[in-house]
């Protein structure tokens, strides 16, 4: 991407921010919506850097991107090694392939009161729900990518005479690498969301949780302060991915 392109981008993502505070700023001080439903901008600054100033963001952060981190970790190893292992045979990628979108396409929240039986309120519910949420979409990347090779390129291989682990090295993998990223991206994005919304919903810390403690504590500013953190977060784990996914399609 150019340098041009890139800061036209930067541009139009200050401005939306830009945008989104000044109707935040209208919505507070011109129609005085209530505190409790919005509380002012400079409210929700001031206790945004209170909290960052004190170091109270830190063990909440690291609970949850140990949870994060873990479940993105299995998931990845095991789904991309499951897509490989289907991708060498077609019969196995037809098979498998609509039952594993029908997968996919399950709410895996649901499976959150089980989680939680099985393994408590602590991080091994919100690890399972993360793995499980992230497991599936690295997974159908993963087997679009390895079963998406050339036809030309495999019979140039051979030709060549390549041995698998020459033409894993140096012809698989290089092929693959995009598409693998691109569901990297997503399965990480994915996760990350869902051991934030098991936090919220029943856990013992994590940054979830402490948006749910606000919250039932009536304490707005608080929660906006926290979850404008978390969006924070967000954007800088999205913005570090997609250089990433740039990196692995040059």
């Amino acid at each position: 991407m150019s340098t041009q392109a890139t800061q036209n981008n930067w541009g139009l993502q200050a401005l939306f921010v830009l945008l989104m505070v000044g109707a935040w700023l209208v919505l507070t001080h011109t129609f005085e919506v209530s505190s409790l439903l919005l509380p002012q901008p400079e409210q929700v600054a001031k206790r945004l850097f209170a909290l960052l100033s004190s170091g109270e963001w830190i063990t909440p952060f690291k609970i949850t991107f140990t949870e994060v981190l873990s479940a993105f970790f299995l998931s990845s190893i095991m789904a991309i090694g499951l897509g490989f292992l289907l991708s060498t045979n077609e019969l196995l990628i037809k098979a498998f392939n609509p039952l594993l979108n029908a997968m996919n396409a399950v709410p895996a929240i649901l499976f959150f009161p089980l989680y939680a039986l099985l393994f408590g309120l602590d991080q091994g519910s919100k690890i399972a729900l993360g793995f499980t949420i992230s497991f599936f979409p690295i997974l159908l990347n993963s087997i679009s990518a390895f079963s998406s090779i050339a036809e030309i390129h495999r019979k140039t291989a051979r030709s060549l005479g390549a041995s698998r682990w020459q033409f894993f090295r140096f012809v698989l993998v290089p092929s693959s690498i995009p598409l693998i990223i691109s569901g990297l991206r997503m399965g990480l994005m994915l996760c990350f969301l869902s051991v934030l919304g098991g936090e919220t919903i029943a856990s013992y810390n994590g940054l979830g949780h402490q948006i749910a403690e606000s919250s039932q504590a009536m304490d707005s500013e608080l929660m906006y302060a926290w979850i404008v953190l978390i969006i924070a977060i967000s954007f800088a784990l999205s913005m570090s991915l997609s250089q990433l996914e740039r990196i692995g399609k040059r």
